[in-house]
């Protein structure tokens, strides 16, 4: 054999390096670990991730549900329901309206009131606002669930800042001409706010709204009674 191609003899019996028995094998044993270790922390990191999510989004549905129940309990007397209605709450599809969330009230299973949540349009956004009116038509109360109007100007909707809204309590149809509806401004009987009048016309847009919406909604029931 060429002296030039043979390997040269190792020191104390040992085999090369790279062909020492089983040294391949513990490299990738080691590799493999480190990718399964890897990987396990990645799903370890992904399943916290999707539970922080989960968590976070379970709250402010949480939170949202209590302020809805908050307004609700301002509008809706206890003392006429016995349900819960927002989990008997139901989506109505309207002509006019477009889609309506409705909140009935029931007391030892009538129904003696019903909430309406009503989104109209104001001077910087939806106003998302519910409608209580009781069997007869008539206005339980009236509060705004969200809004972006102008602070300190056109925010006098909230009652926590003026009792502007309270204006609506006890009104109905049968009680207050169609032309009425309006800021007084258009000609109706409600007050605007000085520099603000978009926002109350919003408003008082939505009350009317609920008010023909269950009066629509009563004719119908009434001639599916009436029916042979």
């Amino acid at each position: 054999m060429n002296e030039l191609t043979q390997t040269p003899p190792v020191a104390d019996g040992n085999e090369p390096p790279l062909t020492r028995p089983g040294l391949v094998e513990t490299w990738r044993e080691r590799v493999s670990y480190q990718a399964l270790s890897l990987g396990l922390v990645c799903a370890l990191v992904a399943v916290a991730l999707l539970l922080g999510n989960q968590l976070t989004h379970q709250r402010i549905v949480d939170a949202e549900r209590q302020d809805r129940l908050a307004v609700l309990r301002q509008v809706l007397p206890q003392a006429l329901y016995d349900n819960d209605p927002l989990a008997d709450a139901f989506n109505v599809e309207d002509a006019e309206l477009g889609l309506i969330e409705v909140y009935p009230a029931r007391r030892a299973g009538q129904l003696t009131a019903t909430a309406f949540q009503i989104s109209t349009v104001g001077y910087g956004g939806p106003i998302v606002q519910f409608i209580a009116l009781d069997s007869e038509g008539r206005i339980l109360g009236v509060r705004v669930l969200s809004h972006k109007e102008t602070p300190g100007l056109a925010d006098k909707i909230e009652v926590t800042r003026s009792d502007w809204i309270k204006a609506f309590d006890g009104l109905s149809l049968a009680s207050t001409p169609l032309d009425q509806w309006a800021v007084k401004k258009d000609g109706g009987q409600f007050d605007q706010f000085a520099g603000a009048t978009i926002t109350p016309r919003a408003i008082v847009k939505g009350v009317l709204r609920a008010l023909e919406f269950q009066a629509r909604q009563s004719t119908a029931q009434s001639n599916q009674e009436t029916r042979p």
